[in-house]
């Protein structure tokens, strides 16, 4: 078993008196695609949002053996590579000005000015997402396939060990739903650990080494995908049966009825 790179114990969240979330225990290593999933309502944004700092929250978040408290706002930021949902952006700054904020971590405040390590991230991340032929277009003239890979890609550039993406291939057409699962599956055989909200069951199975499954704000399953979408918890968290089968080595699993 991989040694833990982000860990929570006892994660309570509370938002205009709503206990959101409730005794979340987690233990994450790295080079894992992990899949959050769970119906609408269940808490998924709030954790992710939590395990980045971005709320607060009771109990405890340690990543790379760090206290999340013990860390500055930057040294936060360098940790996590956040892509919240939508990702909309209401500026014309061309795609590679857009991918270039994931060095302002790293203290790269002007896009035009970036130093040699800055330039090769957004490079290499640019390439990862293939948004390069991108790079001096408009933002808010990309199609939304093409302005969700370039978020990916702002993302990718943070170099953060740990990606938490809120649902990143939310109204994208297939090819680019398969593309950004490729890509996030990518980053996590590369070393990374990469957390993914997603309501597409099939995606979870088919990319994720792990699922988490919550429903009101609790974890209620978490391991390898035949297990955490087994038949019965398909049933009684998600209210729905499953087709099942394989194809490349890979399980597949399509929602098919409601129970």
């Amino acid at each position: 078993m991989m040694e833990a790179f982000l860990t929570a114990h006892k994660l309570g969240v509370t938002l205009a008196g709503r206990e959101v979330l409730r005794d979340i225990s987690l233990a994450l290593p790295r080079q894992h695609l992990v899949a959050l999933v769970g119906p609408n309502g269940a808490g998924k944004t709030t954790l992710l949002r939590a395990l980045a700092g971005l709320l607060p929250a009771r109990g405890t978040i340690h990543v790379g053996g760090d206290a999340l408290a013990s860390l500055s706002l930057r040294e936060r930021a360098k940790r996590f590579g956040y892509l919240p949902q939508g990702h909309m952006v209401h500026w014309p700054l061309p795609a590679r000005d857009i991918v270039a904020l994931g060095r302002y971590p790293h203290g790269a405040t002007d896009p035009a000015r970036l130093s040699p390590t800055d330039q090769a991230a957004v490079e290499r991340a640019m390439l990862a997402t293939d948004v390069t032929q991108f790079s001096n277009r408009p933002s808010t003239e990309l199609s939304g396939g093409e302005r969700s890979r370039v978020a990916l890609a702002r993302v990718l550039a943070v170099e953060a060990p740990v990606i938490l993406a809120d649902e990143p291939t939310a109204a994208l057409d297939p090819r680019f739903q398969i593309e950004v699962m490729k890509n996030l599956r990518a980053a996590a055989d590369s070393g990374i650990l990469a957390i993914v909200v997603t309501h597409d069951l099939g995606l979870a199975a088919r990319y994720a080494d792990m699922v988490m499954v919550m429903r009101e704000g609790r974890l209620v399953a978490q391991g390898a995908p035949a297990e955490a979408l087994s038949d019965s918890i398909l049933a009684d968290v998600f209210r729905v049966t499953a087709y099942r089968t394989g194809h490349e080595h890979r399980m597949i699993i399509v929602p098919w009825a409601g129970v």
